[in-house]
């Protein structure tokens, strides 16, 4: 129940939860409905892999973000410095133009005589001190500018060598990050299709493996109803046609990546977690005002029958089990527990404050 299949965006890290993989993907015994199946304590099943990964990809990705952002700032710093550099250099090159020109003009008007000389020949002796005086701090000052500006030169030089520098560590933290990003990415992915084989396997079954156990998220809102996932896309609405249903599609279809943590719309009791038929894995949720969530195509659910849930609770995982083209959340809102009594997931959500 769900267009084109959607690729995980989120990204890297921790190694150490890849290493052991093989170890984390043990397929726990198949139980019926409501059956403790899951793996025993010590032993991590692959949607707590997964759910590991997530977390870690999203730090990974947060730190890369971070480096590219210093990166860029430190490379507008080095083009700033060039600029700098290049119109020093040339105040330097017109000044040295300049004094060629005064030489030039010296040696023309006698310049290579003695002073001494100079005035005996001279028509107007004071003109001529008045003169060199003139010349003499014309120098002085051209000397002097010459001089400050190759000073100004060389400390940019040294700054932008310092620049390339930082820009050369920035640039190779950048691809090391890079590089660990793709790599956790790729494990992720392994791991993602790891645990919907485990899923795929329990639908077709019928039976469930009993709850993923999954690690809580520090939950601090205090905020009565939420998305039923954190990031997401929206793809098929409630009541739009379709190939993949009979009739009219009856929920809304949230696109996230296999393993991507499903969470309790708003506080209830879990009246239904099956395996099997066009649903898959699913779960359904009746809440304190008598309406009802369902959460299907999952990987896994987290919980059993008769579980007491709060809004943000982590319920289970996005698959793709069941009656679906590509891993995807299906969501619905129900007046009823069973099918056909369902209403606009988006409008039932904005009655109780939540926007998609």
């Amino acid at each position: 129940m769900r267009p084109p299949s959607c690729r995980p965006r989120l990204a890297p890290v921790l190694l150490c939860a890849v290493t052991a993989l093989t170890t984390l993907l043990v397929t726990p015994s198949a139980a019926s409905d409501g059956d403790d199946g899951a793996a025993g304590p010590d032993v991590p099943t692959a949607g707590a892999a997964v759910t590991h990964l997530y977390e870690e990809a999203q730090a990974a990705t947060v730190r890369y973000e971070e480096g590219e952002r210093v990166a860029d700032a430190q490379r507008a710093r080095v083009r700033r410095l060039d600029r700098l550099l290049a119109e020093e250099q040339h105040e330097v090159a017109v000044l040295h133009e300049d004094l060629g020109r005064m030489a030039s003009a010296q040696y023309r008007t006698g310049g290579g005589l003695p002073l001494t000389a100079r005035l005996l020949l001279a028509d107007d002796p004071e003109e001529l001190l008045r003169g060199r005086r003139v010349v003499g701090q014309a120098d002085l000052a051209v000397t002097n500018t010459v001089a400050r500006t190759q000073r100004a030169a060389a400390r940019l030089g040294v700054a932008q060598r310092s620049a390339d520098r930082a820009r050369r560590v920035l640039d190779r933290r950048t691809a090391h990050l890079g590089r660990l990003k793709r790599d956790i990415e790729e494990k992720l992915e392994s791991a993602q299709w790891a645990l919907q084989g485990e899923a795929d396997r329990s639908a077709a079954a019928g039976r469930c493996r009993g709850a993923e156990r999954l690690s809580q998220p520090a939950w601090s809102s205090t905020r009565a109803w939420v998305t039923p996932v954190e990031s997401y896309e929206l793809s098929a609405g409630f009541d739009s046609a379709g190939e993949r249903w009979a009739g009219r599609h009856t929920g809304q279809d949230f696109a996230v990546g296999i393993g991507a943590p499903v969470r309790a719309v708003g506080d209830g009791r879990v009246v239904r977690v099956a395996c099997g038929g066009g649903f898959g894995i699913e779960v359904v949720v009746r809440h304190e005002d008598d309406s009802y969530t369902q959460y299907a195509h999952l990987a896994s659910a987290a919980v059993d029958q008769g579980e007491l849930v709060r809004a943000g609770q982590w319920i289970g995982q996005a698959g793709t089990t069941g009656n679906s083209t590509g891993p995807h959340l299906h969501f619905e809102a129900r007046l009823t527990p069973h099918l056909g009594s369902g209403v606009d997931p988006v409008e039932w959500l904005a009655e109780r404050g939540v926007d998609l």
